[in-house]
């Protein structure tokens, strides 16, 4: 590999570490995200990190960022931008919203409506947006980074299944243990660790590393495995609707970069054993009778992957 992805993931990770106390497998999912050229989707109760773990990958990753936050009276022009009327040219001109960025934080994203929730679909999916029929590119790379709380559901609009499934990833947070808690008090006691912080890398490097990371070797083998996990959750007696096609690809895609950040250049077995719940879990929709019985989504993924025959895979040779 000309660029050592695993070093650069590394900085990243020592650097996001710097601020966010004892999470870094989750931060470590963050940056498969960034590889991925895919989205990630925080969910967890207030004041457990998620928006101060957007903002310190944004700052570590040298991109420019840029926060909205989502509430109900927000239109999709205040995301994308709008045309106006220009009297002197007598001519419209489009003026950028915010979502041209490269790191977009869109934060509690379902108190939006849905109609500016929707503003998002086709630059998450397609890196551009269009506006009166002109087309306008995103810059490059983009990951929309959005936040949501589970617990707080009055005044929200969830998300609807198309929006979700464009999230290549769903990481949620959750409490520290008693003495990480203690360090994260120390560390925030003087001032936020965010405002010493500095990019270790930057959108060259980021762009070079995605094309890395889909060089990344996948055994035939390993790739059918992918399709029986996903096709076994769109077959279960308790599944209303599996994942899609997207997250086949999506789950392809989050292990070779796995594999990458861990130094090898092929996947294994265990890159998707282990990526695939963060990939699977927020699509797959269980029946009303299902939930009823106590059944979860990640308890399906969990003995999905369980009872799934795993392949025996090897590295390529050379």
């Amino acid at each position: 590999m000309s660029l050592s992805v695993q070093g650069m993931a590394r900085r990243l990770l020592d650097s996001v570490g710097t601020v966010i106390v004892g999470k870094e497998a989750e931060v470590e999912l963050c940056v498969i995200a960034l590889l991925c050229r895919g989205h990630l989707l925080i969910e967890d109760v207030p004041g457990t990190g998620k928006t101060m773990l957007a903002k310190a990958l944004a700052g570590s990753t040298g991109c420019t960022f840029e926060r909205v936050q989502f509430t109900p009276d927000l239109l999709p022009g205040d995301v994308i931008g709008v045309s106006v009327y220009n009297p002197q040219a007598q001519t419209f001109e489009f003026r950028r919203g915010p979502i041209f960025t490269q790191v977009l934080l869109a934060d509690e994203i379902n108190r939006a409506t849905p109609k500016t929730q929707s503003a998002l679909l086709e630059a998450m999916e397609e890196w551009q947006v269009t506006v009166d029929g002109t087309t306008h590119l995103l810059p490059e790379p983009f990951i929309v980074m959005a936040t949501q709380n589970p617990i707080e559901l009055g005044g929200t609009f969830p998300l609807p299944e198309a929006q979700v499934d464009r999230f290549l990833l769903k990481v949620g947070l959750g409490y520290l243990p008693g003495e990480e808690e203690v360090a994260m008090l120390d560390r925030f006691q003087a001032r936020s660790p965010l405002d010493a912080l500095e990019a270790v890398t930057n959108s060259t490097e980021i762009l070079q590393a995605q094309e890395v990371c889909r060089a990344v070797y996948v055994e035939p083998s390993i790739k059918e495995y992918c399709v029986r996990l996903v096709q076994r959750t769109r077959e279960h007696s308790d599944v209303a609707l599996g994942a899609s096609p997207r997250g086949t690809l999506g789950l392809l895609h989050a292990a070779q970069a796995r594999s990458a950040i861990a130094g090898r250049d092929y996947v294994l077995p265990d890159d998707v054993k282990h990526i695939a719940p963060h990939v699977l879990n927020h699509r797959v929709i269980l029946r009303p009778n299902a939930e009823l019985r106590g059944l979860t989504a990640a308890a399906i993924v969990d003995e999905v992957l369980a009872t799934e025959t795993v392949p025996m895979a090897s590295r390529r040779l050379a």
